[in-house]
């Protein structure tokens, strides 16, 4: 929402944009594999914090900055921070919360990703109209990073403080089931989390096609004004922020194995009911599919991680696996943006997308069976 201001201001290329955003990205997927170390060496709640003010104090020194390899040097800092607080406080919920609670826990985080878009997408255009425009944008934006910063510092904990011997005996009893799988010859352990990666990998080639093409399909081959397009994707933002909550809470009743099959299911109606050989009303079935689940793969992820390998081993996983994904982000838009060319339209790439959606179910029905609960 900040390049095209920054664009015109600092007169930069299309290729300087998109290298601004390339090397945010990479500053992001190289850390999300030190999460890991980083949380042992430091423990979640110092590494969290000062994640989150690297973020701050980056996107504050962009606010000042007018070179654009120096704006490049610390949005790719920016993405550091981003991964190292990210995922460690995603691998936290492992050590907080018995396998019973864990997806509504993950969910209930994950959910914080939609309030974030939608008040960074009201408040943005506000400040960019506002003296000073984008700069002072990244100014406020960089500073509730550093409040963020401030607040994780003063409420975090690395570890329970103090839990009632009931929940203790399940926590026991929830932590010889993690150790059951994190236990596994070396072989078997990483073909598990390979297992889960591949998942992962499939969450991110999907979801992006459809995040990427969705509005510029309704422009292009449905004739929608920008406008109309804009706000029907709004709706899927507000739909999202259910999408954690409810399917961790499904995961937590159901096992995660049920709950990724019938989000991958979801979705895959979602991918195939956007192509333009539908009439509009399977549009509209589409974009909800899509927002119920919007959240839901990330939070059922960290949930599972957190129930094989346990809280010792979840950031170090879950970066892992995070990676992999990453992988699958960039390598989705790029097909489907060939099979878009190639074929003149998007239809193909949807049903690209519908495609690995069904393999992506497949793998989830071929993870271990697992039970959330303790007690079941």
């Amino acid at each position: 929402m900040l390049l095209p201001a920054m664009g015109v201001s600092l007169k930069l290329s299309y290729a300087e944009m998109g290298t601004i955003s390339t090397v945010n990205f990479c500053g992001y997927l190289g850390a999300v594999l030190l999460c890991g170390y980083f949380t042992r060496l430091l423990g979640s709640r110092l590494l969290i914090s000062c994640a989150l003010l690297l973020v701050g104090t980056s996107m504050v020194a962009i606010g000042f900055s007018t070179r654009v390899y120096l704006i490049m040097g610390l949005y790719f800092l920016t993405g550091v921070g981003s991964a190292l607080s990210n995922v460690p406080i995603m691998a936290l919920i492992a050590g907080w919360f018995e396998p019973s609670l864990r997806g509504r826990a993950a969910g209930l985080v994950v959910m914080g990703n939609g309030l974030g878009i939608i008040m960074a997408g009201n408040l943005t255009p506000i400040l960019n109209k506002m003296a000073y425009g984008w700069r002072l944008s990244w100014l406020t934006l960089g500073a509730i990073a550093v409040c963020v910063a401030v607040i994780c510092w003063f409420l975090i904990k690395n570890k329970p403080a103090d839990i009632t011997h009931e929940a203790q005996a399940e926590a026991s009893q929830a932590m010889k089931i993690s150790r059951a799988y994190s236990d596994l010859d070396t072989k078997g352990s990483s073909r598990l989390i390979l297992h889960c990666g591949a998942i992962y990998f499939l969450f991110g080639f999907t979801y992006v096609i459809y995040a990427t093409f969705f509005v510029m399909s309704l422009v292009q081959e449905r004739g929608m004004t920008e406008h109309e397009a804009g706000a029907l994707w709004s709706w899927i933002g507000l739909l999202s922020l259910v999408s954690g909550p409810f399917f961790g809470m499904i995961s937590d009743k159901y096992g995660r194995r049920a709950g990724l099959i019938t989000v991958f299911s979801i979705q895959m109606t979602a991918y195939g009911m956007a192509m333009t050989i539908w009439p509009l009303p399977f549009l509209y079935i589409s974009l909800i599919c899509f927002g119920i689940v919007a959240w839901s793969v990330p939070t059922i992820m960290a949930a599972l991680v957190g129930d094989f390998v346990g809280p010792e081993k979840a950031a170090a996983v879950f970066g892992f696996i995070t990676f992999i994904f990453g992988f699958g982000q960039i390598a989705g838009p790029f097909c489907a943006g060939i099979l878009a060319e190639t074929t003149y339209g998007f239809t193909a790439s949807f049903f690209l997308a519908a495609l690995f959606a069904g393999i992506g179910v497949m793998l989830s029905a071929g993870l271990p069976r697992i039970s959330s609960s303790p007690a079941r």
